[in-house]
């Protein structure tokens, strides 16, 4: 096992100095681009979403050069029976169901793809031998439950064509759900018959959307919806924007923006973010990956939906909270009316520490008290739960015993370390309970030392973790430690994460000897390892981390899982790839509406760092670091908004940390 991955690892992604096969993907401006030849099959997919309607794009071109695909669109806000967490309409929609153009009277035959672009929508282009040359623009709808594929084709001859589209509509019912019977609906729009001179082109749309039966067929404008598909990846690009020396972490980053922003739906339970993936998590939300993974980076970002959307999955978690302290649901689903939930998987934990972080990053004083209650009850059930070693006990951790983890779990004991942490800070910004505040901190302090008193150990060879008591094979969770700044063990446990043991070409192992690999906990590693200062180490494998992900086979997102579910493109892993560079690299912990902690992190190689357009702490902001002279990181933080006005510029020694209030421009610490 050791010898393949090794393999794995030095032909895939060449860290040894090894030659390494070009990656199939080149990176534009806002895209990736991929040439088609022929003799070489493409098979691939990805997720995208509207406010109503989820997509899993399937698509191949085959080694004729022949493009085919298949969508698997679901609505999550038209539910199915049995009511659960699965319960979205789905449909597959082929492109060889389509209706042919006629050109010049004869169907068009099978075309040459020469180009296929990711850019937020999927594009093809190339030519049918008919001497017309196609590009197909794939997207879905921003507000309307739609799939929509526009086809432009255009005359590439000396003389003219004429090119016959026919009319194309038709309308299935479905068995009857929760709100009835549905229809699923396709069309062609822009039918007719159309005379192109040399050069010319025609436009036409298909169209494949679902309703309720009482609803009217959605109406479809190609070019608006267009218009307004492309609009939203642009304002995405606007916000946030992260500038280092390598344009391909930058891309990833302007990549993950809008897929972690996307998967937001308008349920009847409020704006929902929802993970996706071929096992339709949709319409629901759960501890993890939207309490913990993905809201607390959207107040950062800034967008109003991704702002909404976390206040909703807390205040949906909030229902539950009991004066027993009985577990809280894993999830919450069927747009807020129903939950799941088995046992405990440390979700308290995770709740406190994503809640806690969102309202001190989102800077404003009403949602921050609404969701107090929800924090400390999250940190009272922990409290209640320690083992007498000091440690969180619960049945399971996020795998939900896929791997085991023992009767307490590292992941579990870090989280609450920190929503403890982050809870004081809260306390202290909205001036309530001082003496609640200091004691959030004493017990951060006996918890550090607990962990570090009940999980460190010495596990194949390395200083590192124990995952649980009894654990003696390395687990990539061994990271959490590292992400919030615990460095007893720091060598060590980098080391181990980094080996052979758990590395791989592909994904970090869930635990060694395994096949298994989940991004997400590598994605919380390399913002660990960042944040305890070994950057250097940790820069050759995130830019060739990004480099598969992002221009590799499977692209252009962070990946939940392999095998299983096919390495779907959950949304909640694209807001931890931004974390490692708003925690990691720039070593950003809020520790008020207002105020933040930064312990920027530059790799030697890279002189400086920027995040543009900055939303967290209540004002908008631009962060620049930039290595000084002996080993210093210089700190400017301005206001884009009040003309380049200063809120903060220092210099420190490199590992020391920089705490910045916002608020008061033109007044540098």
């Amino acid at each position: 096992m050791r010898t393949l991955l090794s393999v794995l690892f030095f032909a895939g992604w060449g860290l040894a100095g090894l030659a390494v096969e070009p990656s199939p993907w080149q990176a534009g401006e806002g895209r990736i681009e991929r040439r088609i030849v022929a003799g070489k099959a493409v098979k691939d997919h990805f997720a995208m979403s509207g406010r109503t309607a989820d997509v899993i794009f399937e698509w191949a071109v085959g080694t004729n050069q022949a493009f085919s695909s298949s969508a698997f669109v679901r609505w999550p806000m038209l539910r199915t029976l049995p009511d659960d967490t699965h319960a979205s309409l789905k449909e597959r929609f082929h492109s060889k169901d389509e209706p042919l153009p006629l050109v010049n009277g004869q169907p068009l035959a099978e075309g040459r793809t020469e180009r296929a672009v990711i850019d937020g929508t999927f594009r093809v282009s190339g030519r049918f031998e008919e001497g017309v040359a196609f590009e197909r623009t794939v997207f879905p709808s921003v507000s309307s439950p739609a799939l929509i594929t526009r086809v432009e084709l255009r005359n590439v001859t000396s003389g003219a064509l004429t090119v016959n589209l026919p009319a194309w509509r038709q309308s299935r019912e479905t068995k009857p759900g929760v709100f009835g019977v549905y229809c699923v609906d396709e069309s062609l729009v822009g039918a007719g018959t159309f005379r192109l001179q040399p050069g010319e082109s025609v436009v036409y749309g298909i169209v494949r959307a679902a309703r309720e039966k009482a609803a009217p067929p959605y109406w479809c404008e190609l070019e608006p919806e267009l218009g307004a598909r492309r609009a939203f990846v642009a304002s995405l690009a606007d916000a946030l924007v992260l500038e280092t020396p390598d344009p391909l972490v930058n891309l990833m980053f302007r990549f993950a923006k809008l897929h972690a922003s996307e998967s937001i739906f308008a349920t009847r339970g409020g704006l929902m973010h929802a993970p996706g993936g071929y096992n339709s998590y949709l319409a629901a939300i759960w501890a993890n990956d939207q309490a913990e993974y993905v809201s607390p980076f959207f107040p950062f970002l800034g967008t109003a939906a991704g702002n909404e959307s976390a206040v909703n999955c807390y205040r949906l978690f909030a229902r539950h909270m009991n004066p027993e302290f009985t577990y809280l649901p894993w999830s919450v689903i069927a747009e807020g009316r129903d939950v799941y939930g088995k046992f405990d998987r440390g979700d308290a934990a995770m709740i406190a520490h994503g809640a806690s972080r969102f309202v001190l990053a989102n800077g404003s004083r009403e949602p921050a008290r609404e969701l107090l209650p929800l924090i400390r009850w999250c940190l009272e059930y922990c409290r209640r739960m320690k083992l007498p070693e000091g440690v969180v006990a619960s049945q399971s951790d996020e795998l939900e015993g896929r791997f085991p983890s023992g009767k307490a779990n590292l992941c579990t004991s870090a989280l609450y370390y920190d929503g403890l942490l982050r809870a004081a800070d809260l306390l202290d910004a909205l001036q309530e309970d001082p003496d609640g505040a200091a004691a959030y901190r004493q017990e951060a302090q006996a918890l550090e030392t607990a962990i570090n008193a009940y999980f460190a150990a010495t596990v194949e060879g390395f200083e590192t973790y124990r995952y649980y008591e009894g654990n003696d094979k390395l687990r990539s969770w061994i990271c959490m430690p590292l992400v919030f700044g615990m460095t007893g063990r720091k060598q060590g446990t980098i080391d181990a994460l980094f080996s052979d043991r758990l590395w791989t070409g592909n994904g970090m192992l869930t635990q060694s000897g395994e096949k298994t690999y989940w991004d997400r906990s590598a994605l919380y590693a390399f913002r660990g390892i960042f944040r305890v200062g070994a950057q250097d180490q940790a820069l050759p494998y995130l830019t060739a981390y990004v480099k598969e992900r992002l221009t590799g086979q499977h692209v252009p997102y962070a990946v939940e899982a392999w095998p299983e579910f096919n390495q779907s493109h959950l949304s909640a892993e694209s807001g931890l790839f931004c974390r490692i560079f708003t925690e990691g690299l720039f070593g950003i912990t809020p520790t008020g509406l207002d105020r933040f902690d930064c312990l920027p992190r530059l790799p030697s190689s890279w002189s400086k760092a920027a995040l543009r357009n900055v939303s967290a702490f209540g004002c908008r902001s631009t962060m620049e670091i930039t290595r000084t002279w002996g080993g210093k990181i210089r700190l400017r933080v301005t206001s884009p908004e009040r003309g380049g006005a200063v809120f903060y510029d220092a210099v420190l020694p490199e590992g020391q940390t920089h705490r910045v209030t916002l608020g008061r421009p033109d007044a540098a610490k």
